[in-house]
């Protein structure tokens, strides 16, 4: 059988269960998981095991997400890295697309047929009056845009320089707030994870490009090619969005002379040794060492975990830490 996995920001999942109920009755092997303010990513990912862990061992999985790149698909993107030829995902989950799973289960017993079958029933259950507001289908290109080449070294596109339209800290990386919230604040066309571990590391490099929202590439790149980007002319035309999982590293790319005139802090999940000073926000004492150097090669802070957020005052958070040198 299929077993179904709702999972979502907040308690939509479990809501979206319960009216799915009301309409098709009491459904077997349906599990809600919930992604709340106060929980990290291993609390989500521990969520999901537990989960699957209630169905069957021969039962493949549909996993039926709010959003495409949030923290729910990130952490079922990796559990179904390791069963992707009988697994699915399927985001935007709707009503009609929640009805239509359950439907399908009836007969249907391939989560992988079931996710294909049920896309246009998702679709289909967006319509709007008045009907004069649907925008006309959009033409498909008759053949497919060629490959771009790459660029030769040395050619200079624009002004040469990239545009670096937002840094920012966040342990979790890519993840909804960015891929939502940030990015439509500042429109990159491309988002860069810069970190030396994470681009060693061809499970999570993987699952961050797909995590991407559409219209932006994503990449993860090391340390050192990141400062070499940024003095190459061929990236002129690139307005970025830079993610950090901690401070040190930007230090590194700042070192390298990589000019960042301000950094967003935005989250930076707490482990051993570490001390919290907000709710989002853990540091130690190379953090601490490492923002006071960025301030000092006049880098401004801007603390917020999504756009809305007032900017908090880092010095003064920092203070709470009691750590040295603050």
């Amino acid at each position: 059988m299929v077993g179904i996995i709702l999972a979502s920001h907040g308690q939509f999942a479990a809501g979206i269960k319960q009216s799915g109920q009301m309409i098709f009755g009491e459904q077997e092997k349906v599990e809600a998981v919930t992604f709340m303010p106060n929980e990290g990513p291993d609390d989500l990912k521990a969520h999901l095991e537990e989960a699957i862990a209630k169905f069957d061992p021969e039962d493949s999985v549909l996993f039926l997400i709010d959003l495409w790149g949030g923290s729910p698909f990130n952490q079922a993107n990796g559990l179904y890295e390791a069963h992707k030829d009988k697994w699915a995902i399927v985001t935007g989950l709707n009503l009609p697309m929640l009805i239509e799973a359950y439907g399908s289960r009836l007969s249907m017993d391939s989560a992988q047929e079931i996710a294909a079958h049920i896309i246009e029933a998702g679709r289909d259950g967006v319509k709007v009056k008045p009907e004069g507001l649907e925008p006309a289908p959009a033409d498909k290109p008759a053949t497919a845009a060629a490959p771009q080449q790459a660029l030769p070294e040395g050619t200079v596109v624009g002004d040469g320089k990239i545009k670096i339209a937002l840094a920012r800290i966040d342990s979790r990386l890519l993840h909804g707030q960015v891929a939502t919230a940030w990015t439509k604040s500042v429109s990159p066309n491309r988002i860069i994870v810069v970190s030396d571990n994470v681009a060693k590391d061809s499970l999570r490099k993987t699952l961050i490009t797909e995590a991407a929202p559409p219209g932006v590439k994503a990449n993860v790149i090391p340390i050192q090619k990141m400062i070499d980007i940024y003095k190459d002319p061929r990236f002129g035309g690139t307005k970025a969005l830079l993610l950090f999982e901690n401070p040190e590293d930007v230090v590194k790319v700042v070192d390298g002379g990589v000019k960042l005139d301000e950094v967003n802090v935005g989250s930076m999940a707490h482990s051993e040794g570490k001390v919290m000073i907000n709710n989002v926000l853990s540091v130690n004492q190379e953090d601490v060492d490492a923002f006071k150097h960025l301030e000092s090669e006049g880098v401004k802070f801007d603390v917020r975990k999504v756009p809305t957020d007032s900017n908090a005052n880092l010095d003064e958070l920092l203070k709470k830490s009691g750590l040295q040198n603050v």
